[in-house]
This record gives structure tokens, sequence and C-alpha cells, in this order.
């Protein structure tokens, strides 16, 4: 245990990550355990930068390319590449949390101590898949599938609590998100600690500012405590702090300020109003980056001149 205290916090959240992900301990009989992972052959990148990362606390070997015969493909085989360490002390106390009982756990001590976004973000880049339909996210999915009932469902409330997202499980028995707004929180969350070969795993494209759009009529569905006896007027006025968001999001800062996004409930008043050319153009880009609706955003907007008390409403 006392090698595990003495090594490093980034080490422990990324060797979380793994274990959560493709990594696994071995053990052999009376033999001493071994840490391995394996990744497809076109996956080497993000083979040899875990093993990069690790190899500071671990007794790793270099990724070894295997080749595995399998009828069921057209080739007859499928090529991967193959990380396993010697044994230490680290691998010993490690094998006791994560397999207790020769089976594997999630060792949740280990988790509220250790666990930080870049376990989040290797965890994904091992187990986890984003859904997009025509350049849009659909849904962010991690695979749980192996623990058990109790462990999926304390996992959720793990990440609910500490990260504020709102995962699922779904008939697979895997863990999702399908809320616009979170699933562009959750990869803004972990995009810092993402390895350039795992781009596919990210959001497709980035909609950029300076598109031009026409003003346009639309519904705009506000909380009761936002009340308004000129609408057009004073929706367009709390606008001009788009600028302020758009800040926030180049600081990636927009969803922590927004969380907890409020539930929506029918008790909602509905404005019909046609928004200015630049707010619309502001909005969409915000939309499209964020998954915020225009709705949210614009109560958003209310919110932050009621702190900042910059205009009043309406005048």
């Amino acid at each position: 245990m006392y090698a595990w205290l003495e090594s490093s916090k980034r080490f422990k959240a990324q060797i979380i990550g793994k274990l959560l992900g493709d990594g696994g301990i071995k053990k052999q009989g009376n033999r001493k355990p071994r840490f391995q992972f394996n990744h497809m052959a076109s996956d080497y990148a993000w083979s040899y930068y875990c093993y990069e990362q690790l190899q500071n606390f671990l007794p790793l070997n270099p990724p070894k390319l295997y080749k595995h015969i399998d009828a069921r493909l057209k080739s007859g085989y499928s090529l991967t590449h193959y990380v396993q360490s010697r044994t230490s002390d680290i691998l010993c106390y490690l094998r006791e949390e994560w397999y207790p009982n020769h089976k594997k756990i999630i060792p949740f001590n280990l988790i509220e101590d250790f666990f930080t976004p870049e376990s989040l973000a290797w965890w994904y880049m091992d187990d986890g898949h984003l859904k997009i339909k025509k350049n849009i996210p659909q849904k962010i999915i991690l695979s749980t599938e192996n623990f058990t009932k109790n462990e999926i469902y304390s996992i959720i409330t793990f990440l609910k609590n500490k990260y504020q997202l709102p995962f699922s499980v779904d008939g697979q028995k895997r863990i999702a998100i399908y809320n616009q707004f979170h699933i562009h929180y959750f990869l803004t969350l972990i995009s810092p600690f993402t390895h350039i070969s795992m781009q596919r795993k990210l959001k497709p494209f980035l909609f950029l500012p300076n598109s031009k759009f026409d003003a346009k009529r639309t519904t705009i569905y506000l909380s009761p405590s936002i009340q308004l006896n000129k609408p057009t007027y004073e929706i367009n006025k709390a606008l001009e702090h788009l600028d302020y968001f758009i800040t926030l999001y180049k600081e990636k800062q927009i969803h922590q300020y927004f969380l907890p996004l409020p539930k929506y409930t029918s008790i909602r008043k509905s404005y019909q109003i046609v928004i200015k050319a630049t707010f619309i153009s502001k909005l969409t880009f915000l939309k499209e980056n964020t998954g915020l609706t225009f709705s949210e955003l614009v109560e958003g907007c209310f919110t932050y001149n009621r702190k900042t008390k910059t205009f009043p409403p309406g005048k």
C-alpha cells in the first residue's frame, strides 16, 4: 500500500480510468499479479500513450503486436497491441482492491478519493462511444456490462454527485447520457485529457460564431419568475448579454455557469417574438456548441441581468 500512496495523483487517476475501461490485473495461481491491456492495431498511438504515462509507476513492457486467428473475420485474423507489466507492490495492492474475490469490482473507496476528469477521459477513450446523427451528438455511452446492477447504479450516483452528469442505464447494461447540454458538458470536461488519436470520440465539428442569419420569429419558453410587459423588446435587450456567455464558452466555463440545469416543467410561459439577426447568430453558435436551447440561453441572460443589474428590463 505504501507504494500506492507514494504514487502521483495523476497516476492514480489514470490507472483508475484504465481499470474501469480495458485494463485488468491478472493473477495465476500463487504468482504475483500483472497488469495488462490491449487495443486494436489501429489504436497503437493510444496504447503507446497509456504505456508511456503509466510506466512511471508500473514496470510495463512496450506494446507488442499480436495476431489473433478468428475465422469469423473476412481476413481470418485480427491484430492487437498488447501491453503487460512485470510484478510490483502497487499491483499487489490494486489487485486486492479491484479483485477481492478474484472477480473485478468497482472499489468505491478509491473512486471517491482519486477519480478525476482524467479518469473519466481514460475510461471513455477505452470503453466509451459517441453516437452522432447528421453531425449532431445523440448520446454518450460508457460500457459497464461487466459490473453488477448495484455497482452500475452506484457509479451513476457518483458521477451525478461529483460532476452533475445524469447518466442512466440503457437496455444493454451500459450507462448513457442523452441530453444535448450534458453531452456537450461531458465532452468539454474530458477534452483536456483526450489523446489526439481518439478524436473520433469527440465532437465532429465546431460551429463558427461568424455565420450569418436573418432575424427569426420563434417561441421562447421562460419560467414564471420572469415577468415581461414587452416581450420582443425585453428579450432582445436581455440578449445583449450573449457576448458574456460566448466568452464563458471560449474559457470552457459556460456549462459550470448553467449547472445544475433546471428541470423542464410544463409551468412555463411561451412568447412568440422576432429575435434580431445578430442575436440569432450568437444564439445558434452557443446552441450548437453547448447543447443549450434558445429558451435556456434567454433565461440565462435574464438571470445574469438580475445578478449584475446591468439594465432595468423594459425601459
